[in-house]
């Protein structure tokens, strides 16, 4: 017995956006009295960080501090429609949406600065750190806040606007079934590398090293956070999760997340990834998805990595230590495990005498 070394590689392009009737995001955003931003949405933050990156859009498209802007994901009764955080859209869409939003809303915020700076609003800039001045003239200027204050106090203004993500539903052709099922895609590969001991069947997983193409970064530390975090997840998929050990059979079957089964930070290798930022034509400022496809090429990865270290063809995932003997099991009863490319030669050469 002994402990046997295997590499796997993965390589995927996912999705963003689902064609389901124009995969509508909607957002609204106004100013408060004192110069933020409220921007709200339906959309849900799921852990993703997604408030965060869509804050990060809202305050580049407006030319303000990203501590001006409040996300408001209050509830769908109350907030304009909103899909879903699901095929990887959220950025993208919502995204978009706040992007149209914002240029309806900086347009007011301009006209407002404009008639207290005594100019015209297509003479004017924001500068990013909560003012407007005059193109060339920084020292002729207002602050964001006290446009916002003479908006509502002196002008009788709204400085708000409206947006929405969309894009047209695609209908199928009959004759070819042709359509346009996405937004844009990112893609990924990957290469696990594993140690299986052939006694006890259990896996090691070693390294996994992976590049990532998801167009413009919003934030690279939510992007780690995404492809490490996925990794780990993919992994779990791949070597642990299941509800059903024995399927069909129901013995021993979880029954509370302290005896369900998942990797630890001791399992857990160093995830060693590059981004390349090649810009989605359709994306906000143009960024794609990455959140789901994270979790998607550890899996296959693994699993490529497992069947090349101990020559055997797995298909079923999570793949148990029980899984991986068995396997030995039946490469060895037919007749694959016990031999070598020296005993081959010899009896080649036997064969030849």
């Amino acid at each position: 017995m002994s402990k046997e070394r295997g590499r796997g590689i993965a390589a995927v392009n996912y999705p963003t956006g689902m064609n389901l009737g124009g995969d509508p995001t909607q957002a609204l955003i106004h100013s408060t009295t004192t110069g933020n931003f409220v921007i709200t949405l339906s959309s849900t933050d799921l852990g993703q960080g997604a408030k965060t990156a869509l804050a990060q859009i809202g305050a580049d498209a407006m030319g303000v501090p990203v501590e001006t802007i409040i996300i408001d994901t209050g509830d769908t009764d109350t907030g304009p429609h909103c899909m879903g955080t699901f095929a990887s859209r959220l950025t993208h869409r919502a995204g978009n949406a706040i992007i149209e939003a914002a240029d309806e809303a900086r347009e007011v915020l301009l006209e407002v600065a404009a008639e207290e700076l005594e100019s015209s609003p297509s003479d004017l800039v924001t500068d990013g750190e909560g003012n407007v001045h005059v193109k060339g003239a920084p020292d002729r200027s207002i602050s964001v806040m006290d446009a916002a204050m003479a908006a509502h106090f002196d002008q009788g203004r709204t400085i708000s606007g409206r947006g929405m993500g969309f894009k047209q539903k695609s209908d199928v052709d009959p004759e070819t079934g042709e359509m346009d099922p996405d937004s844009t895609e990112a893609h990924a590969c990957m290469t696990a590398e594993v140690e299986v001991d052939t006694e006890t069947g259990e896996v090691d997983v070693l390294d996994i090293t992976c590049t990532y193409e998801i167009g413009q970064i919003v934030n690279p530390a939510l992007v780690e956070g995404q492809i490490v975090g996925g990794a780990w997840m993919g992994m779990a998929h791949a070597l642990y999760e299941t509800t059903d050990p024995y399927y069909p059979t129901p013995e021993h079957k979880p029954t509370n997340f302290g005896e369900y089964s998942l990797p630890g930070p001791a399992e857990m290798p160093e995830v060693e990834h590059e981004v390349l930022e090649i810009p989605s034509q359709t994306g906000p400022f143009g960024t794609k998805g990455i959140g789901e496809m994270s979790a998607t090429p550890p899996i296959p990865a693994i699993v490529n990595a497992i069947n090349d270290a101990v020559g055997v063809q797995i298909t079923k995932v999570p793949v148990t230590p029980e899984d991986v003997l068995r396997a030995l099991e039946e490469k060895e009863a037919a007749g694959d495990g016990g031999e070598t490319d020296e005993d081959a030669d010899t009896d080649a050469g036997s064969a030849e005498t």
